[in-house]
């Protein structure tokens, strides 16, 4: 059953069961319900409903998700999102872990501004709390079934209910498929179909009044094709001249490929004969237990076990010219562990806590190229020289972090009350990683060392002058914090004023380092955001309003860098933007201007830049300039969403409803510096602003089942939401054309 009100929504952002109008934070929520209509089925489509909200993708497949200017672009499969993301509190450390957290969602909670001071691991920019659905006291099910454009077939249900007086159960499940919908440009073949599978079982337990359990064990797996890029023009990483044949020629097929310029989201081109077929798949083990210590004094354990496996191909300049291609193999692992104790004593609401989280991450690329670096000048004169075809890039790093928490909500009055929160983290990283030669290629990186080096072996230069795996640390420690005060003139109405400190741990870029000094890592970042706002209900509750406006102090930002590395050329390189700002103001609407009839309307307003000396390489050659000026990447000045819904009956046990919604971004750029090109470059790593137009339409019979006809993009926008130059190629990730289609659902 949907709200009465969107601000009846229960949400739990300071974890305890609250209105949404009674939260002083800047929230988006939605229930699941919600969600299904509009078919928002992962993190990528929270755009169309939380402006300030950004999604894209690296070439690599690593999600980057941002809130109001705040995010961090990495191709490694280790990147710890500055927006951070749970299941029923539990945290997924990596963002690519978070595929399958849609499943069968009670609701999803996106919190503006920097978190940490309550939830799992630190963060600069938000995060999405998505809240699975629960055991039922009563037998229950529900089931649908999808069919759509490039032959989608979905099937997704549920099954709930009680086992015995005291232990209840949950099992959910999806299934999606879809054919190819990318198609390449030189040749009548096609690419990009999608296989995806999740699942989920909980389980809740109370053995006594007092004590509780719930047990989540879900998982999922990705057969699908890796994504492959729009090529739109030559750029090579190393602009030197080609030496060897090999170079010599594809440098000529290069130059001379029939790069994409019509506006189509499909087209796109590969590696003939290669296989795309990703195979990444990913398990998790959550307990949480409640122990009433007393009436208003409540322990709680939070423990869970995350694994996950990838194999992603990737073809790295996306043409049908054998340029760069990538194995990107991995595995992640994380331990962590919650226990706080909360309690309600008069006028305070507390909570103190601790927590551990220990993870893993081994990733290993398997590169095979014969584009602009893969060769070695010889001496003397350098016009001649060797080519290599391949290499290995390892990163494995070890993560320790411990920290302490408390949290205070004080009643001054009766209408004023006053919020606090302290948190220390310390965190211990490890790191190895080097660059080596392909043990079963004969011509990788063997060409530039002796004969006698071992096929397989590290290359990275050491600090002793020998070759090897190089091992460093990064050890790093910070108090993040926040301190409010809101108050509530009446009922309907909560005014709220924040001060919050927050922090992004230090990380380990992926870069062929054949110098130690070369994986330098980033240090961690911090934002001290101030924020102001409002939410109330107007007109006999027709209305709700809310808003707010926000400064953002911006410290060592982690954004993606370049790095020139002979003989390798440009290549991405982690990097710290010493200051930057960000300043805002967002609104949010909903109208209910007659029986089922609801309006809501939404935007924000974000304005970044980068202030001081920035040195950055740009992406257009393997120099250096000075971002002091520019926009923080992929941050658009303008954001807004509408959606209106109108359900009416029809007969005596049917109604209808017709919807639309509609988001709009302006534009942004893919990186720093990227303005700052040759003349004529300065819409090349533009992503341009754009509207998307979803329609739905349906009818529900008996309130049990439901018929919907549906579309998405249905102007069939051409889009993209990054602009990439990983290899010789500049890459715009595309987003998805027209799709449109009939969903079928019960409930039982």
């Amino acid at each position: 059953m949907q709200p009465n009100s969107s601000y009846d929504i229960i949400v739990t952002a300071q974890k305890r069961s609250e209105r949404l109008s009674d939260v002083p934070l800047s929230i988006t929520a939605a229930t699941g319900e919600q969600l299904e209509r509009r078919g928002i089925t992962s993190a990528a489509d929270l755009a169309k409903i939380a402006p300030g909200f950004t999604f894209s993708q690296s070439q690599n497949g690593t999600p980057v998700f941002s809130v109001r200017g705040v995010g961090f672009y990495s191709e490694t499969i280790a990147a710890a999102s500055t927006v951070t993301v749970y299941v029923d509190q539990i945290p997924l450390p990596y963002a690519r872990m978070t595929e399958g957290a849609t499943l069968d969602l009670e609701r999803v909670e996106v919190l503006k501004g920097p978190q940490g001071t309550l939830f799992g691991q630190n963060s600069t920019a938000g995060a999405i709390n998505y809240i699975a659905a629960k055991p039922t006291a009563e037998p229950e099910g529900a089931v649908s079934l999808t069919y759509g454009r490039f032959n989608q077939i979905d099937v997704d249900g549920h099954i709930s209910g009680p086992l015995s007086d005291t232990l209840s159960a949950r099992l959910a499940f999806r299934s999606e498929r879809r054919d190819d919908w990318q198609k390449s440009s030189t040749r009548d073949e096609t690419t990009g179909q999608h296989n995806f599978m999740a699942a989920r079982l909980l389980l809740d337990w109370k053995p006594t009044e007092r004590l509780s359990f719930e047990l989540n064990v879900n998982g999922w797996r990705d057969r699908s094709d890796t994504q492959v890029g729009q090529a739109r023009s030559y750029l090579p990483v190393a602009p030197g001249p080609a030496l060897t044949p090999q170079t010599l020629a594809t440098q000529t097929a290069l130059i001379n490929y029939p790069y994409v310029t019509s506006n189509d989201n499909r087209l796109t081109d590969w590696d003939v004969g290669r296989s795309r077929r990703r195979n990444d798949r990913f398990y998790q083990i959550a307990l949480r237990g409640d122990y009433e210590l007393t009436d208003d004094i409540k322990l709680i354990s939070l423990s869970s076990y995350t694994h996950m496996r990838l194999f992603d191909p990737i073809d790295g300049d996306a043409t049908n010219v054998p340029a760069l291609t990538v194995d990107q193999t991995g595995r992640l692992r994380a331990f962590t562990q919650e226990l706080r104790v909360e309690g309600d004593s008069g006028p305070l609401k507390w909570v103190v806590g601790g927590n551990y989280q220990y993870s893993k991450s081994n990733e290993l690329q398997n590169n095979r190229i014969t584009g602009s670096n893969a060769q070695v000048p010889l001496p003397p004169d350098f016009t001649t020289g060797i080519h290599h075809r391949g290499n290995r890039l390892l990163n494995n790093q070890r993560v320790r972090s411990i920290a302490g928490f408390a949290n205070a909500d004080y009643a001054l009055t009766d209408t004023i009350r006053f919020q606090a929160g302290i948190r220390y983290t310390k965190e211990n990283r490890d790191f190895s990683g080097c660059v080596a030669d392909t043990a079963s290629d004969p011509f990788g990186l063997r060409v530039i060392y002796p004969p006698f080096v071992v096929p397989g072996q590290c290359l990275t230069l050491l600090p002793d002058g020998s070759f090897g795996l190089f091992n460093s640390k990064l050890d790093e420690h910070n108090v993040s914090w926040r301190a409010g005060l809101n108050w509530k003139p009446n009922p309907q109405t909560l005014l709220y004023a924040n001060v919050t400190k927050g922090y992004k741990t230090g990380d380990f870029g992926t870069l062929p380092g054949l110098d130690y000094r070369l994986y330098e890592p980033v240090r961690q970042e911090s934002v001290l955001a101030y924020e102001a706002g409002f939410k109330t209900s107007l007109l006999d509750r027709m209305a709700d309003v809310s808003g707010a406006v926000f400064y953002y102090d911006y410290a060592d930002k982690q954004t993606q860098g370049q790095r020139n590395l002979p003989p390798f050329g440009n290549l991405p390189f982690l990097v710290n933007v010493p200051k930057a700002r960000v300043v805002g103001a967002e609104m949010d609407l909903t109208l209910r201007p007659m029986t089922g009839l609801r309006i809501n309307l939404a935007g924000t307003y974000v304005n970044s830049k980068v202030n001081g000396t920035a040195i950055v390489a740009s992406p257009f050659a393997p120099v250096t300039v000075d971002a002091r000026g520019d926009v923080l990447p992929n941050t658009p000045k303008w954001q807004g969403t509408a959606d209106v819904e109108y359900s009416f009956p029809v007969s005596g046990n049917a109604e209808a409803y017709i919807g639309a919604s509609a988001s709009y971004r302006s534009k942004a750029y893919a990186a720093l510096g990227a303005t700052r090109g040759p003349a004529g470059t300065e819409d090349t790593f533009k992503i341009d602003g754009y509207s998307l137009i979803d329609l739905r339409a349906g009818v529900t019979f008996d309130k049990r089942y439901t018929v919907q006809l549906w579309g998405k993009n249905v102007t069939n926008k051409n889009y993209w939401n990054n602009v990439t130059h990983i290899y010789d190629t500049v890459d715009r990730v595309t987003g998805q054309p027209a799709t449109y289609g009939v969903t079928l659902s019960a409930k039982f």
